[in-house]
């Protein structure tokens, strides 16, 4: 937004342009403006066009066509409307008869009714010009206000399908003294006409009855009670039971915590483990289903083989002929797909009733009289006998409990069949749980009544005529006892018996047939929901983008936006799997898929409960922590039992892919439990540390890094980073300096920059953290950093800054306020670092002339009445500003559309090369050389730690220590004896000790010369004035050097430019130098001549860090 300010012609005439910036609740004003605060936004212009024209008559077309310009590209772009229609009404003062211009207190909005207005607040038909205003709360506070009571509707997503979603005021907006907003809602999107919804009976119950109740119920479950007996069984069907019944407790607990959208299991599990567990899990949930497609399939087409067997019809051989007609079935299952949902759930109906009947069908023939042909083949209604010789198991073939129980499973696996098509549902809060559940009653009673129908023999022959004499002993055989001799199955292989003939069932019932067609229903309507659910829970994975690559699949197409992509992808993988052609290859498979979901979704429920964060409120209170952790226990074994290597596959995959979704860090933030617990984990360890006293041997550099904006010094922030990461905290700081200021406006912005600046450290993979503060100065800003920042032991203990390079340029305050925090920094007791490269530090002017944003602005003086004209500039980069104000105006943040680039009126800076590597120069990894360590005071050891640590490091690993330390000529040799053993103490390697014995020997001329030259400027000269006059220039320029000053610290002056030249002889090729930091006594040195010493220290030589601890121990030797 910018302001055209009256005063003194700017470069070609035209008054100076100058920016107005907004925080980003004011920028709703501007791109949703209300009525009230159309008028108060035009009015505005309105009285600049008034304003310009008293004024200096050169300037006004030239103006004129400045706000004619703006005005008109901004009425059409934000009202719509023809160009000067909403400036035309301003001065007619009708955009909001409400309004008194008069008064300064908000304009009151008085209740209105509309008309032909929908729910959403748009007019029949169409969108209404403004948003909506909101009723009156009068009648319920006695009194108008702006505050609102509480509604649903505030709490909805932007774009929410389900209702209006309202914007509640803002606290600036109560607080403030002029701010007006109708708090209205961002437009939903309107549903598509025809969309389907299901209620629970139809979208839930009746699919996971259908899915459950699937190809083992007619082929494999005489089987199975063959095998493991009616005792096992039933144990078998209890455990099954008992896993799903706990896992529906726990999905129906997370289904319950909120709106559930789309995705099934991948939608619960992701939004409460976050996209690391769900979007590992989801394309393994997806893939189960397409797989199972093919299982149910098979299934069919298996029992489809069986009658043509029996009317000796097989087209080419038995497993060929499954796979062809598996797949012209699955063939006409995808049309029926691809019809869309209403014809889908027409089909589940129809199957369902089908179903039904062929289960009530098998236990009415239960109870009819057995024929002579029935008995032959094993069935003999209800007897006594048959129940105790079927109670107990008969494993035979190499079959056990587990392998048996792992073919039952599947079975029990379709209780996700209604969470699956969660975005289809009506209420999938309500529907899920009820239907789920009651599915999970009415099928698991089904399974245990048929497993007591206690009317068919493990072994017949089929041969009627294998009738007994009633002198043959039976020797408990209960066929024996019934008249019929079956003994020859011991020895040979018999066709008929539970053991050995899967269609026991339609033997059994009353009208056989009526198996069949139950069996094909069975088969069908679980293939029919897989089919379905499978590209479902595909596309919710690949809309929320967590694997690029198959975004493709996102999208969808009609009504009910049906993944017509992700039907021919199951497609593929289902006739991929119908070609094995084998049932019980394909159930483990299965099985161990879905056993890996339902063990997420257990563990979700657990994991959500123990993070006890206040988002966890499921209305469903069935539920316990443990026992859905028990529920995921078990889930994990029964994979294993089922199949162990499918098991360990299931886990590889499911590792591989979590450490892939890990790795590429997804941006979205779903607020899961994961977070919940890192969270407590955080606070507790941080509560724990704080219990702890510091020990030398714990001790760690934890430092305040004034870098500013972090990419304008990256030098600065690496060399940090570099002997932070992994050892202690880092935190990146930054001082907004500023004069008068709105502090809530101000907090906004501190905020916005504090989260675009952290996420650059983490886009960088650099381990800090960044933190703001915003004062009237410098020294200020940074004494709040190092009083207030860290948590317990947490706490900074370095101060890490960069040498101020203009030193000899830069105002005298600005000068005292660096020095002052260096000050403040050993008042405070912090070890202090300054990095000194010759070519600088700060790259924000390169930064400029590259067109990237820097949060760093100039300052503009501004006319007390701004005009306000709307300027946007195209660009998808974000980023903040910051700018002081002067007199009344606020000070805050803009997040700016656009590129901010050197002022025109200067010439647009070069980019220097060199100033670019030397900025980057520690991101790379370092060359073979030195460390040069000029420990010449004895600081607590933090001048030796620094560089030690740095050696630790990859990047600097080829470099080895130097120690360099002031002695006499006649103690060298003990003086390095004495350093050697000190270092063999720490523990600290080195390839050499130098003893420097005429450290305190004068420098050269040519040095003195330049340091007297560096303090010219800023020197009083007392000797040579009149005392009268030098004592004035003294209280004029109390920060100047005086000559007593000068005389009195002479000799600490000449060991500063004495140590540049010893440097200078030793040190001129190593890679980085560190030297003690001289430390200034406070009231004794004056700013300008410490800051002399130090330019005169580490002038002209490789990078360089001064180094002063606190002068507490950092380095022990005892253990």
């Amino acid at each position: 937004i910018m302001k055209a300010g009256a005063g003194s012609p700017g470069p070609e005439g035209l008054a100076p342009v100058q920016v107005f910036i907004l925080c980003e609740d004011q920028m709703d004003i501007i791109i949703h403006p209300n009525p009230t605060q159309s008028f108060f936004l035009i009015n505005n212009m309105k009285n600049c066009f008034q304003e310009t024209w008293m004024q200096d008559p050169s300037q006004k077309i030239q103006e004129m066509f400045l706000y004619l310009f703006f005005l008109a590209f901004m009425t059409q772009l934000i009202f719509n409307q023809p160009l000067f229609a909403p400036l035309a009404r301003a001065f007619f003062y009708q955009v909001n008869p409400g309004y008194d211009g008069s008064l300064d207190e908000p304009p009151h909005y008085e209740e209105t009714s509309f008309s032909g207005t929908a729910r959403n607040g748009y007019s029949t038909g169409e969108k209404s010009e403004f948003r909506e205003v909101r009723h009156s709360v009068v009648s319920v506070f006695g009194h108008d206000t702006l505050d609102r009571v509480p509604n649903i509707n505030f709490y909805r997503n932007p774009g929410s399908v389900s209702g209006h979603r309202a914007i509640r005021p803002s606290l600036q907006e109560l607080h403030n003294v002029f701010q007006v907003t109708d708090m209205e809602s961002v437009t939903p999107e309107e549903q598509q006409a025809g969309f389907v919804k299901f209620g629970w009976i139809k979208g839930v119950l009746v699919r996971c009855m259908l899915n459950i109740w699937g190809v083992m119920l007619f082929i494999r479950l005489s089987w199975v009670f063959g095998q493991a007996g009616i005792g096992l069984g039933i144990v078998v069907i209890c455990l099954s039971l008992v896993v799903t019944s706990v896992t529906g407790l726990s999905m129906s607990a997370i289904c319950t915590n909120g709106v559930v959208r789309g995705g099934g299991a991948y939608y619960l599990i992701s939004r409460s483990l976050g996209p690391e567990f769900g979007g590992s899990i989801g394309l393994i949930f997806a893939f189960a289903n397409a797989v199972a497609v093919a299982m149910y399939v098979v299934g069919f087409a298996e029992t489809l083989v069986d009658l043509l067997k029996q009317s000796d019809a097989i087209m080419v051989d038995e497993i060929n002929d499954i796979r062809i007609i598996g797949c012209i079935t699955l063939v006409l299952l995808l049309g029926i797909s691809l019809a869309g949902m209403e014809w889908e759930a027409k089909a589940q109906i129809f199957l369902l009733i089908i179903l039904l009947v062929a289960i009530v069908n098998f236990f009415i023939g239960t109870v009819i009289p057995a024929t002579k042909d029935k008995k032959s083949k094993g069935f003999f209604n209800y007897q006594a006998s048959i129940f105790a010789e079927n109670f107990v198991p008969d494993f035979r073939d190499g079959e056990t409990f587990f392998s048996v129980f792992a073919i039952f499973f599947p079975a029990a696996t379709g209780i996700l069949a209604g969470a699956n098509i969660s975005g289809d549902l009506k209420d999938p809060q309500a529907a899920i749980p009820k239907g789920t559940l009651l599915a999970i009653f009415i099928t698991g009673v089904t399974y245990l009544a048929v497993a007591i129908s206690s009317t068919v023999v493990r072994d017949a022959t089929g041969n009627v005529n294998d009738t007994i004499t009633y002198h043959v002993i039976c020797n408990g055989s209960a066929a024996c006892q019934l008249g019929y001799n079956f003994s020859s199955c011991a020895t040979e292989t018999c066709k008929y018996g539970l053991m050995n003939n899967f269609q026991v069932m339609t033997m059994v019932s009353g009208f056989g047939p009526l198996i069949t067609a139950g069996t094909f229903s069975a088969t069908l309507s679980s293939a029919l929901a897989s089919l379905v659910s499978a590209p479902k829970v595909f596309q919710a994975l690949c809309k929320d983008n967590i694997y690029k690559a198959l975004h493709f699949f996102a999208k969808g197409h009609g009504k009910n936006n049906e993944p017509f992509r992700g039907y021919v992808l199951t497609f593929l993988i289902a006739v991929a799997f119908i070609l094995i052609g084998d049932l019980n290859v394909i159930a483990p498979i299965i099985s161990n898929f879905f056993l890996a979901s339902y063990a997420l979704i257990n563990f979700s429920c657990f994991h959500a409960s123990y993070a006890k964060s206040p988002g966890w409120r499921p209305a469903y209170k069935y539920y316990n922590m443990w026992l859905s952790l028990l529920g995921a226990v078990l889930c994990c074994a029964v994979m294993f039992v089922i199949n162990w290597w499918a098991a360990l596959l299931t886990y590889a995959i499911e590792m591989f892919l979590y450490i892939y979704v890990t790795v590429k860090k997804p941006d979205v933030n779903w607020g899961s439990s994961t977070q919940a617990v890192t969270f407590i984990n955080a606070v507790n360890n941080a509560l724990t540390l704080s219990s702890v006293d510091d020990h030398i041997k714990n001790f760690r550099p934890q430092c305040i890094v004034l870098t500013g904006a972090p990419r304008t010094r990256p030098a600065l922030l690496d060399i940090a980073h570099s002997f932070t990461k992994g050892y202690g905290l880092c935190l990146t700081c930054q001082i907004f300096v500023v004069r008068v200021c709105s502090w809530i406006i101000l907090n906004k912005g501190l905020q916005g920059a504090m989260e675009w600046n952290q996420t650059w450290l983490n886009e960088k993979k650099r381990k800090a953290f960044y933190a703001a503060a915003a004062s009237s100065n410098f020294r200020e800003g940074a004494e709040t950093l190092l009083q207030a920042s860290g948590l317990g032991r947490l706490k900074p203990n370095t101060l890490v800054i960069g040498f101020k390079r203009n030193w000899r340029t830069a105002d005298v305050t600005e000068l005292q306020n660096y020095v002052g925090v260096l000050h403040d920094a050993f008042d405070f007791e912090y070890g202090v670092v300054m990095l000194r490269l010759s070519q600088g530090l700060d790259i924000s002017h390169i930064i400029q002339a590259e067109g990237r944003s820097v949060e760093k602005l100039q300052d503009f003086p501004f006319p007390p009445s701004p005009c306000l004209i709307y300027f946007f500039l195209p660009s998808s980069l974000l980023f903040p500003l910051s700018l002081p104000f002067h007199a009344q105006l606020p000070h805050c943040f803009l997040w700016f559309s656009g590129s901010v680039n050197s002022p025109q009126s200067s010439p647009a800076t070069k980019v220097n090369q060199r100033e670019v590597e030397a900025s980057t120069q520690f991101q790379k990894k370092q060359g073979k050389g030195t460390i040069d360590v000029w420990w010449l005071f004895d600081d607590g050891g933090l001048t030796l730690l620094i560089p030690y640590i740095l050696t630790t490091r990859k990047k600097w690993g080829e470099c080895k220590l130097r120690i360099f330390i002031a002695g006499q000529a006649e103690r060298i040799e003990q003086d390095k004896a004495e350093m050697q053993a000190l270092l063999a103490q720490f523990r600290i390697k080195y390839i050499n000790i130098t003893v420097i014995p005429d450290v305190g020997s004068k420098p050269n001329k040519e040095s003195w010369k330049m340091f007297e030259d560096m303090i010219e400027p800023f020197r009083l000269h007392e000797g040579a004035k009149e005392f009268a006059s030098a004592d004035t220039q003294k209280k004029e320029h109390s920060w100047k050097i005086t000559d007593a000053e000068l005389e009195m610290l002479e000799e600490k002056t000449c060991l500063q430019i004495r140590l540049n030249e010893l440097l200078q002889e030793n040190s001129r090729a190593a890679n980085l130098i560190i030297v003690s930091m001289p430390i200034a006594r406070k009231g004794t040195i004056s700013d300008h001549l410490y800051m002399a010493w130090l330019d005169i220290l580490t002038k002209n030589l490789p990078p360089t860090m001064l180094i002063r601890g606190n002068h507490k121990s950092v380095l022990t030797f005892y253990s």
